[in-house]
C-alpha cells in the first residue's frame, strides 16, 4: 500500500475519534452550534460506550484479526484485550448519533467521521467487520439510553 494509505488508515484508526471528540467542544464552546445539554449529552454517551464495549469485552474476549492472520498493524498504541465489540466504533457512533440527533448538518458529518473510524479499524487489521458492526449497534443504542436521561436539572439556573 501507498504510504499516504497507511497514514490515513493509521490516522482513522488511532486519532479521528479523538478528532470527533474535540470538534464536539469546538462546535459547543467556540461556535455555539452545540448547547450545554447536548453536548453533555454527547459525552455521556461518548465515555458510556466506551466503558459498555470494555466490560462486554472482558466478559467475551475475543481474538483480532492480526492474532489471527500474523498481518502488520496501523495503529499507534497496542491491543491487549478482545476485538468485540469495537470500542471505538460504539464511542464513535455514540457520539456521531447523539449529534445527529440534534443537528442533523453536523450530526451527517459526525456519523461519515464515525463510518471512517470502523473502516480505519478493519483496515488497520485490529477488527473484523463484524466488530464494528457490534460497536455501531452498541453506540446507537446506548445514544439512545442516554437522552432519555435528560440531564436538565444540571442546567436549570
Amino acid at each position: 500500500m501507498s504510504n499516504y494509505i497507511n497514514i490515513f488508515i493509521t490516522f482513522a484508526a488511532s486519532f479521528l475519534l479523538w478528532f470527533m471528540l474535540f470538534g464536539l467542544l469546538i462546535l459547543w464552546f467556540v461556535d455555539g452550534k452545540i448547547k450545554k445539554e447536548q453536548a453533555v449529552h454527547a459525552i455521556f454517551a461518548f465515555g458510556s460506550a466506551w466503558i459498555l464495549a470494555h466490560v462486554i469485552k472482558a466478559f467475551f474476549p475475543t481474538l483480532r484479526p492480526f492474532q489471527v492472520n500474523g498481518g502488520p498493524v496501523e495503529v499507534v498504541l497496542p491491543l491487549a484485550n478482545g476485538g468485540f465489540p469495537s470500542g471505538h466504533s460504539a464511542a464513535a457512533f455514540a457520539l456521531a448519533v447523539t449529534i445527529w440527533k440534534h443537528d442533523k448538518k453536523v450530526g451527517l458529518a459526525f456519523l461519515i467521521a464515525a463510518l471512517f473510524v470502523g473502516a480505519g479499524r478493519v483496515l488497520a487489521n485490529v477488527h473484523y467487520p463484524i466488530d464494528i458492526v457490534g460497536g455501531m449497534v452498541l453506540g446507537v443504542i446506548d445514544s439512545l439510553l442516554v437522552e432519555k436521561l435528560h440531564f436538565r436539572k444540571l442546567f436549570k439556573k
